[in-house]
Parts: structure tokens; sequence; C-alpha cells
């Protein structure tokens, strides 16, 4: 599984950027969410964005903001793709999609396939996103999507590999999974999760 895609997502800090970067992340992401412990603003994200090299997706991740707000945080800080965590709907997309980003759409709901909305990833969220509670991933109730697709919730360095054999996933965004308390990352997590994703 060399070849999966891995997001670390959450990241507030140049040492937490380095170490996903060096640690081989496909992609990092940086929260403008409201009320998480892990939001940035967008002076904040740009420094950071501009500590990745261009092989690695810097990526905004936003819930329940306007589509005007989604624009004008990612035009501010940089990020080269948007990923939507609320009811957007394919609009967001469409508007979204004349930047030219890559867009990912995450969603706790059985999906049949990516692409629904207009986005070039999807996402699945454990039923309680935040929660680090993961899905029963072996059970009737979850259904691979179709497609190019990421798997999230509940995710740790000891559950990502059965996960990956489970689903098939394309690939694995984690965030709460790789941090020693609540919005502060551990730089060991994050490289043993890459590492055990990476088998």
């Amino acid at each position: 599984m060399t070849d999966v895609f891995i997001k670390i997502c959450g990241l507030r800090t140049a040492r937490d950027v380095d170490t996903a970067v060096d640690a081989g992340a496909d992609a990092v992401g940086f929260v403008f969410a409201p009320g998480s412990p892990r939001t940035v603003d967008a002076a904040g994200a740009r420094e950071l964005a501009a500590r990745v090299p261009a092989g690695v997706l810097t990526v905004g991740v936003f819930r329940g903001q306007s589509v005007e707000e989604v624009g004008r945080l990612t035009r501010e800080s940089g990020v080269r793709s948007v990923q939507l965590h609320g009811d957007e709907g394919p609009e967001y997309y469409e508007e979204l999609r004349a930047e030219g980003r890559t867009l990912i759409r995450a969603t706790a709901a059985a999906v049949a396939a990516a692409g629904e909305y207009g986005e070039d990833l999807l996402l699945i969220d454990a039923p309680d996103p935040g929660s680090g509670k993961p899905w029963n991933w072996g059970s009737v109730e979850f259904t691979a999507p179709e497609g190019r697709w990421l798997l999230a919730g509940g995710l740790t360095p000891g559950t990502v590999r059965e996960a990956l054999v489970t689903t098939g996933a394309w690939g694995v965004d984690v965030s709460s999974g790789v941090e020693r308390e609540r919005g502060v990352k551990s730089p060991e997590l994050i490289r043993a999760f890459i590492e055990a994703a990476r088998g």
C-alpha cells in the first residue's frame, strides 16, 4: 500500500507541517471552520503553506461557511485545495471550481460514488465527525463508494492498516488520531501513522 494517499489535518505549527511533509504526507490540512481547537486564520495558514513543497497538497477545511467566505479565506491563505465539511450543495463546488482548486467533499453519509457534487475527491468521515470514533468498517452499514475516496474518522497508527485493508480506501485522512491532547499534534504519532499506512 505504498501508494496510499495520506492527509494529515488540523496542523497549526511549523513543526507539525515540517514533520508531516518530511514523513511523506501527500496533503496537509488547515482548519478554517470556527469553533475547533485546530482553527487557524488566513495569515497563519499562509505562513504554514509557504513551507510546503509543490508536490504536497495544501487543504483548507471549511464547515457551514458562506461560499464568499470560503473563497476569500482560500485566496488569502493561498491553499491549493478546498474541503467542504457541511451541507454545502453542488452550487458551492461549481462556484469554487472556477478558481481552479482541487475540491474535496466530506460527508458522513453513505455515498455511491465520488464526483456527485462535482468534487475531485470524496472523504467519508465517521458518523459523528470530530469525535475520533470510527465506522465499523466491516459492517453491512458501511459500503465503500466508487472512485477515489479518503477514509477518515477514528484512525490511529494502530488502526489505519486494518482500515485500509478492510475498506479498500484510496487514501486516509487523520487529525485527532495523531494528537497527544486535543488540538496538539505529536510528531511521533504523525510519523507512526504514515509508516503504518504505507506498510
